[in-house]
């Protein structure tokens, strides 16, 4: 039933008796006041008040093109009751992060990035990671609402001038609905707060989802401690990394926010819509969108950036990989089996995958992380964790997408890479050595030859 309406059928389930509860107007339908028992003034001033509410969060939301307390609010509504940790599962998780950190160190040149663990429940997820979504979100919507604006003829947004700010207020209701809507679906299924490859939680916090990894244990068959610790394992690796590689979270955002400053809206496809859409007839609208008209296009900037995106995301899983199962090894069995299905889990784009794409508008995942796996795999080998890990001290020093199809090739140069960055003074002076000295132009008096004259002007 649409918003505010309810069923007049005294069958439905979820139609309230009038006499329960004092008889009074159902709160939930105040528009059920205007039917056969006449009319409600207590009603018709509830209704007037809740939209006065909506509005108010409208004025509120903080002004940006996206509301994020209506996104909040809808998302910690959703998940109000769901997934609360006992004191009991906190211990566990707790224990569960100490563990790993202790068999990590062995593992990996970075030392512990981890503070505290805490076991969340989905709405503490959505609580603690909306500040990293509103960073994420916020140039999305902004060149989306713009780009609208912007395409509008001259005349019409001077004569709707007055209104700009209205369509701005809803437009930002509507953005937020639709974040609040996805986080909660998204709260309810990740695991930790890390599980999409972005640091999108507080740094220092190994934070998991107890009665997301229970659920996630029994689809699998294990037991629940046992996928505790894998996933505790890997919380814990990528905090050293996002902890101790200063550069690597601001360069993940700062290249999702790239991604966004390249959405531009066709303004061909603006009018081709204003010809073919009857707003009397809503199947136009979706025939519209069926046919994939309003569908963005991804410009050569954006295609560059996603690129760019995607090869340090399957960098980050490809260590984090490597890293767990030398830590975890014959310490813990099944391993080997919770590895192979969080990267099928990945690569084929599980629910967490699609929910960022749909409110990021990319996809957000590594499409080379098993070549990024080898990489890792083969460096660890032939060079050792140091050297492998050294790799981390500056972007220019990762492998590339090119780097990717032909890791041999990148293994035998780590070497000298990670050597650089110890002495760079040193690698400064063989790389002017090694370049090729220009010769001196020629002396002509020196040979004997007549200089070359010029033509008086």
């Amino acid at each position: 039933m649409p918003f505010g309406f309810g069923s007049h059928d005294p069958r439905d389930p979820d139609r309230r008796d009038p006499s329960e509860g004092g008889g009074g107007p159902d709160p939930a339908n105040p528009f059920a006041a205007f039917g056969a028992d006449g009319f409600d003034v207590g009603a018709l001033g509830q209704m007037l008040t809740q939209l006065g509410q909506m509005l108010s969060q409208g004025a509120t939301g903080g002004g940006g093109p996206v509301n994020y307390d209506l996104a909040k609010q809808m998302a910690v509504q959703k998940l109000s009751t769901i997934g609360l940790p006992s004191a009991e599962q906190a211990t566990v998780i707790t224990d569960a992060v100490r563990l790993a950190e202790l068999w990590l160190d062995p593992a990996t040149a970075l030392p512990a990035g981890t503070h505290s663990s805490a076991a969340w429940a989905p709405r503490d997820w959505v609580e603690r990671t909306l500040p990293t979504w509103q960073r994420l979100c916020d140039p999305v919507a902004r060149r989306m609402a713009g780009s609208w604006i912007d395409a509008l003829p001259s005349e019409v947004r001077h004569t709707a001038g007055p209104l700009m700010a209205m369509v701005e207020q809803m437009g930002g209701m509507a953005f937020g609905s639709q974040l609040g809507s996805a986080l909660a679906q998204l709260g309810g299924e990740v695991l930790t707060s890390t599980e999409i490859g972005l640091p999108l939680g507080p740094l220092g916090v190994a934070a998991l989802l107890p009665v997301a990894i229970e659920q996630f244990a029994t689809g699998l068959g294990r037991k629940s401690s046992e996928v505790t610790v894998f996933l505790a394992a890997r919380e814990a690796a990528h905090h050293r990394l996002f902890g101790h590689v200063p550069w690597l979270r601001q360069r993940m955002l700062a290249t999702v926010e790239e991604f966004a400053q390249g959405i531009r809206v066709d303004t061909d496809a603006l009018q081709e819509l204003a010809h073919q859409v009857d707003p009397t007839d809503p199947q136009s609208m979706d025939q519209l969108i069926s046919s994939g008209l309003l569908e963005q296009r991804h410009s050569p900037e954006q295609k560059a950036a996603l690129s760019r995106l995607e090869t340090l995301l399957a960098l980050v899983e490809g260590w984090i990989d490597v890293v767990v199962a030398d830590a975890l090894g014959e310490r813990l069995p099944g391993s080997e089996a919770l590895r192979e299905t969080l990267r099928r889990r990945r690569a084929s784009g599980g629910p967490a995958e699609h929910t960022f794409a749909t409110l990021v508008g990319l996809e957000l995942r590594p499409r080379k992380l098993r070549a990024a796996t080898e990489l890792w795999r083969r460096l660890t080998v032939h060079h050792g964790v140091e050297s492998r890990d050294a790799l981390w001290n500056h972007p220019d020093l990762l492998p590339t997408a090119e780097d990717l199809d032909d890791p041999a090739a990148f293994v035998a140069r780590a070497a000298k890479y990670a050597a650089d960055l110890d002495d760079p003074i040193a690698a400064l002076e063989r790389t002017r050595a090694e370049a090729p000295r220009e010769q001196p132009p020629p002396d002509p008096e020196a040979s004997g030859d007549d200089p070359p004259t010029h033509p008086p002007e």
